[in-house]
Parts: structure tokens; C-alpha cells; sequence
């Protein structure tokens, strides 16, 4: 009876020492067979579609997860990235990530993004218009070669009917009712989206431009050194300053003379350090500065003219009239058709009286702001 106690006892240790072994032998097995896999490319076995779904889905995962993990976080010791220098708002990207300037350039959907353009535009050409003065426009942008990117603001709300143009399917459209280009150019040519733009155009839409070509004023401009420019304007019912009157013995003028009275320093406005805001161009330089000062609700820019010298020194240099290429103002008050009559007053008048006082009200504030600025200075 004790002999076969034993041989049980010795028969159980036996059976439980080759399960232990076996599954020793198993994990083993088991580990190198999965180290081997990880060397497999799936990109070459050709698997049913839903298998090879769930594999993209795998490595879409795998690929959210490298980016959501920061090499600046090392367990339970995370260091915060921040970065006072990096544009506001954007202090805890790294800068390596950050692009705070944009453009217009048109992309494709498809192909590798380094490949997406032939060529990159060097000038922007806006111009706020509408579709009464559609023929007009298209004798504007052919003056203008392949090195300018086109933007048209409507203000009528008309846009599709402009594809007729080949040169429309590339231009950048932008349609809101009822409003001028300084409303357009305040809320869509923000200096940090234009910024791969040496020069901005924010021309209007009547202007004749027979004896005027785009590249050659581009090299006139550089020429001279303007950062603030317009074309000279033919001398008829649509002239009003002697500064921007066409003189047809030389490329540029700076300064001028006007009537008695209205200059009391020569280097300042009307006599020089001016150009009018019917077409006026911008280095992207001078623009980061202008379009700081225009304001939200003065639409029309009246008095903006008077004000651009602050943005350019001296600017009795770096402000002035292209007279070699120049247009024609041919003085059609489209936009005034825009307006609202009321009290029993045309709808042009309602739209001149806002202009008007709009001017006032921005002599004001530029006046104000100089005098807030120089009490601050003094009571420090």
C-alpha cells in the first residue's frame, strides 16, 4: 500500500513538471515567431481589402500617436514648451512649426505639395469691382503679366459671370455686397497674408490704362526706390492735385507745386510725400504700416492720402508718381449707385456726405492719437 502511494506522488510530480516545461517551450515559440513578423512588409503581400483597411487604420493610429507624443514630455517630468517670440498666440509651438504668413497661391488637390506651383507671383493686383465695368477690367488685367496675382472684390455680388475671362479661373474672387476696397483690404489683405508679395496694388475700377504696362512701372518703382507710388494721372475733369498729374519729361516726381496757401512745409502733402487712393501702390514694407492705420468703420479712406507719409522715412523720397506709365481716371461713380436714398436725396449723395465725414472723423483721430502719445511721452 505504501509503494503505490508513492508511485502516484512521483507520477503527478512528473506530469506537472513536463506542463511546466511545454509552456516554457510555448512562450518561447511564440515570442521569436512575433519578433519575425515585425520584420514582414505588409506593403508586399497582397491582402483582401477590409484586412488591408485595417491596417492603414493601424497605421493612421501609429501616426497620431508620434505626433500627440512631445520629446518634451519624459514621464512624470513634462517640460512646457514656450516660446515668447513666436507670434502671439503661438507661444507654446515650438518655431520650427510655426508659419505665421500666408499667401494667395492656388493649390492642387492632388501630387506631392513642393510641386504645386510653375511659378510664384511676385506683385498682387486688387481691384474692387463690379459687373457694369467688366470690359474695363479686362483691358486692366491684360496690362498686367503672369508675375501678378489677380484679386477682385465684388462689390455687387456678380461673380460667376466673369469666367467667361481665361484670366478669371485663376484670380482669387471674393464677393460681399455693398462694400469699398478699404473694407475689403482691412479684412482680407492683412499685412501677414500678403506678405509674399513684394508690392500691393489696391487700384479701383475706372481706370483707363492704354499707356500703362505693369512690369514696366514695377521696374521704375525699384528704379527710384518708392515704397509708396501711383501712376500719373492724364490731366482732365478727373484731376485734382498737381502732385499726381502726369509730366511727360521724366520717369518720376516727388514734389510739386499747388496753389497758394495749401503746402505750408514743401516736403509734406499735397506738395510731395503724396499719392491719392484711387490707385495707389505699396511695398509690402510701407503696407504692414498702412494697413495698421486704417480704420474698421471709415470705409471709404478719405484722408488716408494725407496720412501715408507716416509710414515710409523720408517719405518726400520714398513716396512719389510714376509719370512714364500712366492712366486715365475716367471718373464713373459706380460705387455711389450702391448707396440708399434717403430724404428724398439721391443714393451718390448719401455716399459723397459719408465721405465727407468720414474725413473729419479721421483728421480727428489721427489728431487725437498724436496728442494722447505725446502726454504719455511727456509724463514719463
Amino acid at each position: 500500500m505504501g509503494t503505490s502511494h508513492r508511485s502516484g506522488f512521483l507520477k503527478k510530480t512528473n506530469d506537472g513538471g513536463r506542463l511546466i516545461i511545454t509552456t516554457f517551450i510555448g512562450v518561447l515559440i511564440g515570442y521569436f515567431v512575433g519578433r519575425s513578423f515585425q520584420s514582414v512588409s505588409f506593403s508586399k503581400i497582397h491582402l483582401p481589402t477590409s484586412i488591408s483597411t485595417s491596417f492603414d487604420i493601424a497605421g493612421k493610429e501609429e501616426n497620431i500617436n508620434q505626433i500627440s507624443e512631445s520629446p518634451f514630455s519624459n514621464g512624470s517630468s513634462p517640460r512646457q514648451i514656450y516660446v515668447s517670440t513666436n507670434p502671439r498666440g503661438a507661444e507654446l509651438l515650438p518655431p520650427g512649426i510655426v508659419v505665421s504668413e500666408s499667401d494667395f497661391f492656388l493649390r492642387r488637390l492632388w501630387g506631392e505639395p513642393s510641386e504645386d506651383l510653375k511659378k510664384k507671383p511676385k506683385y498682387l493686383l486688387t481691384i474692387t469691382v463690379g459687373l457694369n465695368q467688366k470690359k474695363n477690367i479686362d483691358r486692366m488685367v491684360k496690362k498686367f503679366s503672369e508675375d501678378f496675382q489677380i484679386m477682385l472684390f465684388h462689390y455687387d455680388g456678380q461673380t460667376s459671370q466673369w469666367d467667361e475671362f481665361e484670366w478669371s479661373k485663376s484670380a482669387i474672387h471674393v464677393s460681399i455686397r455693398r462694400q469699398t476696397k478699404w473694407w475689403y483690404a482691412k479684412r482680407f489683405l492683412h499685412p501677414d497674408v500678403v506678405a509674399a508679395y513684394e508690392y500691393i496694388f489696391i487700384w479701383d475700377e475706372d481706370l483707363g490704362v492704354e499707356h500703362f504696362n505693369g512690369d514696366k512701372y514695377m521696374e521704375l518703382v525699384k528704379k527710384h526706390g518708392l515704397d509708396i507710388s501711383q501712376p500719373g494721372l492724364e490731366p482732365n475733369n478727373g484731376l485734382t492735385w498737381q502732385m499726381t498729374k502726369r509730366r511727360g519729361d521724366q520717369e518720376v516726381h516727388k514734389v510739386t507745386e499747388e496753389k497758394p496757401g495749401w503746402c505750408s512745409d514743401p516736403h509734406l502733402p499735397p506738395c510731395a510725400a503724396f499719392v491719392e487712393i484711387m490707385a495707389p501702390v505699396f511695398s509690402r514694407e510701407a503696407w504692414r504700416c498702412v494697413w495698421h492705420m486704417i480704420q474698421n468703420d471709415l470705409v471709404h479712406g478719405w484722408g488716408l492720402d494725407f496720412a501715408l507719409r507716416r509710414c515710409v522715412e523720408p517719405a518726400h523720397e520714398k513716396i512719389g508718381v510714376v509719370d512714364s506709365q500712366w492712366i486715365i481716371h475716367q471718373v464713373i461713380p459706380s460705387l455711389g449707385s450702391q448707396g440708399q436714398a434717403e430724404n428724398g436725396k439721391a443714393p451718390w449723395e448719401g455716399v459723397r456726405a459719408r465721405c465727407k465725414n468720414e474725413w473729419s472723423l479721421f483728421q480727428n483721430r489721427l489728431a487725437n492719437a498724436d496728442k494722447a502719445y505725446l502726454e504719455e511721452i511727456g509724463n514719463r
